[in-house]
């Protein structure tokens, strides 16, 4: 396919992350404006750029904007700058002190948390404070970092990003890739097809990092809520967000295990086309489980169509004659169904309940 230069230079990506940041933008002007002026016009310091860089560099741009993490971030950065006052009031200023300075407070840092980006923070707001001009009151660039800090955790509640659209947005991608997956492996069992089964497998081995962006986007979205009075009522939506999450990391996992038994079966590249159907059900009510996100009255359809499937999923009366290979690969799919119908609201055992035994 031929490239042209708007290809290469499309602003779509750029409007893209643009639209996605503006609240989070939004975010760190306010906090970084209002600290700035509560330190320079209410408290008459002269220069509060502590209380700026606090509010920015703790707020920041990451999908991952928890209050816990905000605030984790803050502590770091006020302690730089607690241990940089301090030090500045005993060896004073200069290249050594410097030195000095950013020894003890990363050794610190390391010492009171295991995150690097701790460390990190408390260095850059101690190195700051240090190359700063020396303040007129001990300590008052502390306060600085304070009030930034406190602005921080303030704008993450009362100007909260939006969780549930960044967590949808990271579902819908999840679930897009799980279809793109188990459609794969349909066609392998189906033709009888190893390549395709392979490549399949290999989608589904790939679905980690897409549940990992859900988990934090959706995480991150539970903790503003818990704290911020707007968005109290995205509470319930988010918390079935985290179940349907749990119960499609399960699937995810089963959904691999199945790869592999269609991949090893399918090596005399006969069509297994009795599996192959069950499993494109089986996909597309796990369609249907995705669409519930968006609309819950799919989510009866998609327990409807899974306990339909359920109720026949028995190896030796689907496949009678059949080689243990192919049975034991319609058993596999059971532990999926199970996982699917967690994801619908069934309680786990009422779930395991509608298989039938063998």
């Amino acid at each position: 396919m031929p490239v042209t230069w708007r290809t290469r230079f499309s602003p779509r990506p750029g409007l893209a992350r643009v639209r996605g940041s503006w609240i989070a933008v939004a975010q760190i002007v306010v906090a970084a404006t209002g600290a700035f002026l509560i330190g320079r016009y209410l408290l008459g310091h002269e220069t509060p750029m502590i209380a700026a860089t606090v509010s920015i560099s703790s707020l920041g741009l990451a999908r991952d904007a928890r209050p816990r993490q905000v605030a984790e971030t803050v502590v770091g950065m006020l302690t730089g700058i607690l241990l940089s006052e301090a030090l500045r009031l005993g060896v004073g200023s200069g290249w050594w002190q410097l030195a000095i300075t950013l020894s003890v407070t990363m050794l610190v840092a390391r010492f009171l948390s295991p995150s690097p980006a701790f460390a990190i923070a408390a260095a850059i707001q101690a190195a700051i404070a240090m190359i700063l001009p020396v303040a007129p009151v001990p300590f008052t660039r502390l306060l600085d970092g304070v009030i930034g800090g406190v602005l921080a955790v303030v704008v993450t509640a009362l100007l909260p990003r939006n969780p549930a659209a960044a967590a949808l947005r990271d579902a819908r991608a999840f679930f897009a890739g799980f279809d793109a997956a188990a459609a794969r492996l349909v066609t392998g069992a189906r033709r009888g097809d190893r390549l395709r089964a392979e490549r399949g497998l290999e989608k589904a081995r790939g679905l980690q990092p897409a549940l990992d962006a859900w988990r934090t986007s959706l995480e991150s979205g539970l903790s503003i809520a818990r704290i911020s009075p707007f968005l109290r009522g995205r509470r319930a939506e988010l918390d079935r967000q985290a179940r349907i999450l749990h119960a499609m990391d399960l699937a995810m996992r089963n959904l691999r295990v199945v790869g592999r038994r269609i991949v090893y079966v399918v090596e005399d590249r006969q069509p297994r086309t009795v599996p192959g159907e069950v499993l494109a059900e089986i996909a597309r009510a796990a369609t249907l489980v995705g669409a519930s996100l968006d609309d819950i009255a799919q989510e009866p359809i998609a327990r409807e169509s899974l306990l339909a499937i359920a109720r026949r999923l028995d190896p030796a009366a689907m496949l009678p004659g059949e080689s243990l290979g192919e049975q034991a690969l319609l058993s596999s799919l059971r532990p999926l169904v199970v996982d699917l119908l967690v994801a619908t609201g069934m309680p786990p055992a009422e779930a395991r309940a509608a298989i039938p035994r063998i």
